[in-house]
Order: structure tokens, then sequence, then C-alpha cells
């Protein structure tokens, strides 16, 4: 194989702003003649990117799906790509807007008829790792060492990912963002709940119709940026904070340096706000973060991209390839969604079946309802020097567990971090052929991670996006 071209997409809808890229990846064998093959992307284009435009809305509750579609497509024609050449990629929907009545169903509608994604949406904790990837700041925390928090700021979340090491190690959501109070002609035009929450022990809270200089507009910012600062020290404790959405931050180190995303970051590093066509508090809230004294004691590092972090992140970061020597059936491929379980193989070889067993047992108390089965990919890490015999012993307990429960719809999904994916799979289609399954292996994952495998490639690979919402200190 000499090269692989593939084109992955990725679609933001904001809370504020919707935009697009599409991207190339370049994907070659990088093993030697003699060895197992072993593709991996050696290149990322980004082919064309969007103009940011205004998420559009029919009313303050439906997303505009009509408008939505139009600009994708008009997109694909800028970029001279048809959406059926789309192997991989994100479409999410991001901030306020995925509140919104219709999201779900704008997401999906769009998967379906613009490109063969793979993560099509995603939950405030994913979208914040997204943000850090696209915004260059795992790639910092490989190369510094030092606790880096990526704060995404859009029109109406702060999403913050902590990084080290290039892992994710805690996430935290703010309801902090440009857009939680719009003017309109000089006056107070909105204020979303979480602010009217955060006002309700005022004894004179801000109003629609109060000046946009009024100053409990100033109070109020302040109020944002004191929570976020608090955030970062690690002082948030209180699971009721008006301005917390979900759960607490879940890091254990302390941050020691900030990168700032998002439409309000475009202010910060790039004094971009004279650009911005919206009247609300995105410019002062910047300003207010550039001027908060316990903000200014971490060490501040500059993004890669701002307004662009998400959309570059979900078009051009998310995707890893499989590897070459793996067994799939093609026909129930695309996945989407997949929980893991990891299975430990590190036993004694006489317990296979036992561990196998047991796994399947816990994964399924995790993931399946009463009514529902569910699909969920069992995960063999640390598999141990393999003899035939062990390899049969492992197909004979994974069919022996999950061959009852398989079908077209819940085929049997196998991940393996080392190169033994196709014997073991070979070896279980050998055994009954009637099974559906997908081994693959190559790929890193853990218990709580969620994995979207995509169609086979021509070079026999698949690619896999690996959703981490469950982190793990290092």
């Amino acid at each position: 194989m000499k090269t692989e071209k593939i084109y992955s997409a990725g679609i933001d809808i904001g809370t504020s702003t919707t935009k697009m890229v599409v991207s190339s990846f370049l994907l070659k064998n990088v093993a030697g003649v003699t060895h197992v093959p072993r593709i991996e992307i050696i290149e990322k284009t980004v082919l064309h990117q969007s103009p940011i435009i205004k998420t559009p809305f029919i009313n303050k509750e439906i997303i505009d799906m009509e408008k939505i579609e139009q600009f994708i497509f008009q997109q694909y024609q800028l970029a001279q790509i048809a959406p059926a050449d789309i192997s991989t990629g994100a479409i999410i929907i991001t901030g306020e807007s995925a509140t919104k009545e219709n999201a779900s169903e704008v997401v999906h509608a769009i998967a379906d008829t613009a490109g063969h994604f793979l993560v099509a949406t995603a939950g405030p904790d994913l979208e914040g790792i997204i943000a850090a990837k696209g915004a260059g700041t795992v790639q910092q925390s490989k190369n510094t060492a030092k606790v880096i928090a990526n704060i995404d700021i859009g029109g109406g979340t702060a999403n913050i990912a902590v990084m080290q090491f290039g892992e994710v190690i805690g996430t935290c959501t703010l309801h902090v963002g440009g857009r939680l109070i719009e003017f309109q002609n000089g006056i107070v035009h909105s204020i979303s709940p979480p602010v009217m929450k955060l006002m309700e022990k005022w004894s004179n809270p801000l109003k629609v119709g109060d000046s946009a200089e009024d100053a409990r507009v100033t109070q109020l910012i302040q109020e944002m940026v004191a929570t976020l600062a608090m955030t970062l020290s690690g002082q948030l404790t209180d699971e009721e904070h008006p301005l917390l959405l979900g759960h607490l931050p879940t890091w254990d180190k302390p941050v020691e340096a900030v990168v700032f995303s998002g439409g309000v970051a475009a202010c910060i590093y790039e004094n971009d706000c004279t650009k911005r066509q919206y009247d609300d508090i995105g410019e002062r809230l910047a300003k207010s973060l550039l001027q908060h004294e316990q903000l200014q004691s971490f060490l501040w590092l500059k993004p890669e991209e701002t307004a662009r972090a998400t959309v570059t992140g979900a078009g051009t970061q998310i995707t890893e390839i499989s590897g070459a020597t793996i067994q799939v059936d093609a026909d129930v491929l695309p996945l989407k969604n997949v929980p893991v379980f990891n299975c430990y193989m590190d036993t004694d070889k006489n317990k296979f079946d036992y561990t196998i067993k047991t796994a399947v047992e816990r994964a399924d108390a995790l993931f399946s309802t009463q009514e529902n089965r569910s699909p969920f990919a069992l995960y063999f890490s640390q598999l141990p020097y393999l003899s035939f015999q062990d390899v049969h012993a492992i197909s004979k307990a994974i069919l022996q567990h999950l061959a009852t429960r398989s079908s077209k719809e819940i085929p049997i999904i196998i991940v393996i971090q080392s190169d033994y994916a196709k014997i073991i799979g070979q070896t279980i289609q050998a055994l009954n052929p009637t099974v559906h399954i997908i081994c693959i292996d190559q790929i890193k994952v853990e218990t709580g991670d969620y994995i979207d495998i995509g169609e086979v490639l021509p070079s026999g690979v698949v690619p896999v996006v690996v959703k981490t919402l469950a982190f793990h200190s290092k």
C-alpha cells in the first residue's frame, strides 16, 4: 500500500454560531515489508473551513434544520467533496443548542444525509475534550508535562477539560458564556435561566428592559468569572451552584496553566471583537477574564484555534485507525456509541473461560436493561503471549458466553490492544460461521469509554472514534 486518502468532516452547531471543517487524512503502512502491516494517519490537511455563521433558529426553542442543511451542503460544494466521500468525523450540537426541542432530531437527520459521521452527538464532557484537541492543548500538555486546563467558552457554556501528558484527567462545565445576557438597542433583551437563578438571592435583580450599561450586568459578569476561577483553583464544592452544569470538577491535580478557546477566546487573544455581530456580554466577559487577579496567577498559553477549536477537533483530531490484522463483518458497520468493558486477561491461562464469563455478566449488568440487551465491546488488555491452544480457548469462551445473545443488531464486538484480532476473529468464525463478529486491535480504551466503528476502508482498516467519558488519573 502506498498511501490511501480518506475524508473527514466536523460540524459544530453551537449556541451562537455554526461552523464546519472538511479535512483529508493520508493513511500509510508504516511497518516494514516483512512486518505485520501497521496503518497510521501520517498527514492531516484541512481542505475547507466554512465561514462562521449565526446559528439559525425558527424560534427560541427550535433550531432551523433546513437552513443548517443548506449551509452544510453549500460547504461541501465549496470543498468539492461529496457527502458520500466522508468516512469519519463528527457532527456535534453544543452549549445551549443541545437543550433545544429538536436538537437530537437535527443531529441525526444531518448525520443520515450528510456523510458517514461517527460521533453524531456529544455531551458537555466530550465537547470539552474535542475543543481541547482542536485548540492544540492536548499536544501542549504532552510537550510541557504541565497540568493544563482548556476552557472553551461559547455562547452558553464554558467546557473545561484538564490534561496532563496528553491524557484527560478531568472535566467540568459551567453556565458561563457570551450570550447568557443579550441586548437590543442598548437595553437588556434576554437573560438566561442560570443567570436568573444566580440572582435569586439578590434584593434587586437585573431585568429585561434595564440598560445594557447597568452596573448589575458588570456584577453578573464578575460573578461568572469568579466562579470559573474558583473551579480552576479547586475551590468549587457546591453541587447546587446555579452556574454548574452537571458534575463538580473531576480532576485531582492542581491546574498550572490555562488555554482559552471558543468564540469568547477570539476576543481574548485576537482582539477580534470588532468583527462580532452579537449584541451580548461576550466582549465584556473576555475583558473581565483578562483582568481577573486569581486567573492571572496561572500560566496563560495560546491556543492554535479559538472560535474554531471544537469544529477543528471534531473534524481532524478524534479519529484513530484500527490495526490492519482485523476480522470484521462489514454488514454490521458502522456501529455507533458502543460501550466498552475492560476484560483483564493477565490471568492464569486456565482461567480464560472464567474471566470472560465474569466480564460478560458484569457488562450485561452495566449496559443492558431488562427489556433490551445492548451491544457492548469487550476490551482485552494485557494479553500474554498466546499459543494456538490459548487462541482456541479464548475464542471458545467468547462464543460460549456471547453467541447466544448475538445477532446482526447485537454482533460480538472484541477490541484488543495487541495484534491478535485477526487470529481470534478467524478462529471464532471457524468455530461458528453464523455469528456476526467485529474483532479489531491496536486501539486503547477503558471501561466507561464509548466507541464508534466506521465502515471498512480499502486498506482493510476501520476508522474508530474513542469517546472518553470516564477519566483516569495517571
